[in-house]
């Protein structure tokens, strides 16, 4: 196998489609998904065509030390896509402080986790709700 991937959000649409092509090129996959937006039913959608399951762990991203943990046990993590965030249009406009705290704290938590474990790539992706 290749370098192990972690991907943030990898149940969701996005993440899980990155999530076949990653493990199709090579690549161990850790998927990290809370599944506030997605089903675990996925896992088995990647299996079904990949041949194998990507490893996977119910953690929210807000939570530094259950990413810590992760780290340490998937120790061999060279990179990671980050796609989890929360994304609905409407309820951001009514709950602003709700999606700055999920989306940048989740993404700081990575950052200041990143230099800790030695992981030296990033890859952060936003979503077409971006545009309303």
């Amino acid at each position: 196998m290749m370098a192990r991937i972690l991907v943030t959000g990898g149940t969701g649409y996005i993440g899980s489609h990155t999530t076949v092509e990653l493990m199709q090129a090579g690549y161990d996959v850790t998927i990290v998904d809370n599944l506030m937006n997605s089903n675990i039913d996925v896992l088995d959608g990647i299996a079904a065509i990949v041949g194998r399951r990507p490893d996977y762990e119910n953690i929210d991203c807000l939570d530094y030390v259950a990413l810590d943990k992760m780290f340490e046990k998937y120790a061999d993590i060279v990179g990671i896509i980050h796609f989890a965030a929360s994304k609905a249009v409407g309820e951001s406009v009514e709950k602003p402080l709700l999606y700055y705290r999920n989306n940048l704290n989740s993404l700081i938590n990575l950052l200041e986790l990143m230099p800790v474990h030695k992981v030296k790539h990033i890859v952060f992706s936003s979503s077409c709700t971006v545009y309303g």
